[in-house]
């Protein structure tokens, strides 16, 4: 089973942007999005991938995650039957240490939103955390994706 350790920070400056070594563009929606198992759509650019993640651990920054590609015309046809809302974002890849940060900023209705995720070998790993890194948001549901569709970042203020 592959589990995947992550964290999640909000971002306090654009500071970033000037580090990426490569920036894609994504849009993605959910067939499933209720917590205990959420399936993903995902198109980057010329590539789609289905994700099927499971239930968060207590800690919140592990859980079951399968991935497969697919064909970008078939990730389309599934677009058709997602459940409401669409979210685009570009991501930044970032080098910190022996880590790669991947720092979406969000556009649509979730416009204004950057957010940064690091994965992880264990939960306790230690990682170099960059100046432009805000408080952790990785245990905060409001910020994972699959709410995002539900209650966009534009709704919050």
């Amino acid at each position: 089973m592959a589990i995947e350790i992550e964290r999640k920070f909000l971002v306090k400056s654009n500071a970033f942007k000037a580090k990426a070594a490569k920036i894609i563009h994504i849009k993605q929606a959910y067939l499933s999005s209720v917590p205990e198992r959420t399936v993903r759509l995902r198109i980057l650019e010329k590539k789609a991938f289905i994700t099927i993640k499971g239930i968060r651990s207590e800690s919140a920054v592990s859980r079951y995650e399968w991935e497969k590609e697919i064909p970008l015309k078939e990730a389309k046809e599934l677009l058709e039957i997602c459940e409401p809302g669409l979210i685009e974002k570009n991501r930044f890849y970032i080098k910190s240490g022996k880590h790669t940060f991947e720092v979406d900023e969000f556009y649509g209705e979730n416009e204004g939103l950057i957010v940064a995720e690091v994965e992880l070998a264990s939960e306790d790993e230690e990682f170099l955390k960059p100046e432009w890194l805000a408080e952790e948001v990785s245990m905060d549901m409001k910020y994972y994706n699959s709410m995002l569709i539900k209650n966009p970042y534009g709704r919050w203020k």
